[in-house]
């Protein structure tokens, strides 16, 4: 299977570095082409009224999604790997495995969350490997090891 489709989530935290040099790896032997996808996370905001404070905060998760795509694309550009921004609004897991259809393989690392906010939530990685529509890479860190 060629896998020239292929889906990058990130967070933009150092737990997805080590996934992103490896899809771009991936991409460089099948001659791929790389979405990043950051998702805005709306379940955080649960039931929280819209006001100027939620907007700031929503704002700056916008900024730092085109700064996490951004990372992936300026990779693949220093590796002759076509990169394409996605920053989308909604649930992490839902996201991923619903673009999940439209790709080869998913390569990912095991994202962000740590402590009480992974045992609440579960791990994005596990359901997205759960739940995909196409083969997933999960990719540990170093510093995910460290933690």
């Amino acid at each position: 299977m060629a896998f020239t489709k292929i889906l990058v989530p990130t967070d933009g935290s150092e737990f997805t570095k080590a996934a992103i040099r490896e899809a771009v790896d991936l991409a460089k032997v099948s001659g791929g082409k790389i979405t990043a996808l950051y998702v805005i996370d709306q379940t955080l905001f649960g039931n929280v009224p819209v006001d100027s404070s939620v907007n700031a905060i929503y704002d700056m998760m916008d900024k730092e999604g085109h700064n996490a795509t951004a990372f992936v694309k300026s990779l693949g550009k220093e590796n002759g790997i076509e990169v394409e921004e996605l920053v989308v609004n909604g649930s992490p897991v839902k996201s991923i495995v619903e673009a999940s259809k439209d790709f080869d393989i998913i390569v990912m690392g095991t994202l962000g969350r740590t402590g009480f906010a992974k045992f609440m939530m579960g791990s994005v990685a596990e359901k997205v490997v759960r739940f995909a529509k196409c083969p997933v890479m999960v990719v540990k860190s170093s510093e995910a090891e460290s933690k």
